[in-house]
């Protein structure tokens, strides 16, 4: 073979490896998605897994770019691999660079309500045993110095002071039905719906490693608004620490579709 076969074989090695790396962090992601969310291993060796995910998918990438130099000094028409490489890298990088970023800015908290201080109960689903175990002080001393339920509240308000209770003109029992029909178009799994009590119990799972967190909502009698309602929600992850904001959003969302079905 000659010395230019040669360079033009390694350069097509280069890319054929770019696109294995930067593929096969994404099958590493995916196969630890699949296997936490059906239960093979736990969310923790699954998360673990990410780990090794992205910096493959990365390096990947920056392979592309090396054998796509390589490849146009030399000749080789390899651009395509090295197109695909990259973009999935990108992709890949992208989606969980946000996720760590997020991450990042979030408390690390996973219960999230409207009203902490008359917080919605569940009666079917149960709250784990270590809800409020593991509450971070962030190296804070005035958080260090709370007990874990104040720091979980003074966490909580910092971070989502805006997640208040929504109040509706329309009366509890009908509220209670659209709290309902929201949560079934969602396709939560809908556990209790109490009209005495005014709650619905469900659980929402997400998409990615298919976690599930269950879901209160309250719905009483406006005490300032005769007729009207007032409607609190809660939720809370099964597993971990954080939920990276998850829990907050979907609160956020789902009131603010209350809402608008209300009108």
């Amino acid at each position: 073979m000659t010395e230019q076969g040669n360079r033009g074989r390694w350069a097509r090695r280069l890319s054929v490896a770019a696109l294995a790396l930067s593929l096969g962090g994404v099958a590493v992601a995916a196969i630890a998605a699949v296997g936490t969310g059906t239960g093979l291993w736990s969310f923790s060796s699954g998360l673990g897994a990410l780990r090794y995910a992205l910096p493959a998918a990365v390096v990947g990438g920056v392979l592309a770019i090396v054998a796509w130099i390589v490849g146009r000094r030399q000749g080789v028409r390899t651009g395509w691999l090295n197109a695909l490489a990259l973009v999935t890298a990108l992709l890949f990088a992208g989606y969980l660079g946000n996720m760590i970023v997020t991450a990042r800015t979030m408390p690390a908290i996973h219960d999230v309500a409207t009203d902490l201080d008359d917080l919605p109960q569940f009666s079917r689903l149960t709250v784990r045993a270590d809800n409020l175990a593991k509450i971070p002080d962030q190296g804070r001393a005035e958080l260090k110095a709370m007990a874990p339920e104040e720091r979980w509240k003074a966490l909580h308000r910092q971070a989502y002071g805006d997640l208040r209770p929504l109040r509706l003109a329309a009366a509890p029992g009908a509220v209670l039905q659209r709290a309902e029909a929201l949560a079934r178009e969602r396709g939560w799994a809908v556990a209790a719906v109490d009209p005495a009590a005014g709650t619905l119990e469900a659980t929402a799972t997400t998409l990615f490693f298919r976690f599930k967190d269950d879901v209160v909502v309250r719905v009483r009698p406006d005490p300032a608004r005769p007729g009207g309602s007032v409607v609190d929600m809660r939720s809370i992850s099964r597993v971990g620490v954080s939920d990276i904001g998850v829990n907050a959003k979907r609160v956020r969302r789902f009131l603010a579709d209350l809402a608008e079905t209300a009108k």
